[in-house]
């Protein structure tokens, strides 16, 4: 399984969450062995300083990530990753991917929140 974190740095797992998913510079994907890290890449977000809407989930998908992890997304960005079935958390904090990661593997940031709205 990959994750991809909202990042504001390169600094991987020590990196810290950015609070704004379409504003952050950096993405980094873990990709998982079950609870064990496997890789880590860190990918610049092309679609910064772009008005193009909507491509930044098109991005996340290209990368295989099944699971987006952010401070926040708007209501209709988690509209956009339940489409491609991307399961998308917004955690509402910041703090560094490894703390992130951790919580999210013991169940601890709430899964699923995009597949939880209904319209």
């Amino acid at each position: 399984m990959k994750i991809a974190f909202a990042s504001k740095d390169k600094r991987g797992l020590r990196g810290t969450l950015c609070t704004e998913f379409g504003r952050c510079p950096y993405y980094t994907v873990v990709e998982m062995d079950g609870d064990k890290v496997r890789n880590i890449k860190i990918v610049t977000n092309q679609y910064l300083d772009s008005d193009v809407s909507g491509m930044v989930p098109v991005f996340i998908n290209s990368l295989g990530a099944r699971v987006i992890i952010a401070g926040g997304m708007k209501p209709q960005v988690l509209e956009l990753f339940k489409q491609f079935g991307i399961e998308a958390v917004a955690t509402g904090a910041e703090s560094t991917l490894k703390d992130i990661l951790m919580g999210y593997l013991r169940g601890e940031i709430k899964r699923a929140f995009a597949f939880e709205r209904h319209h």
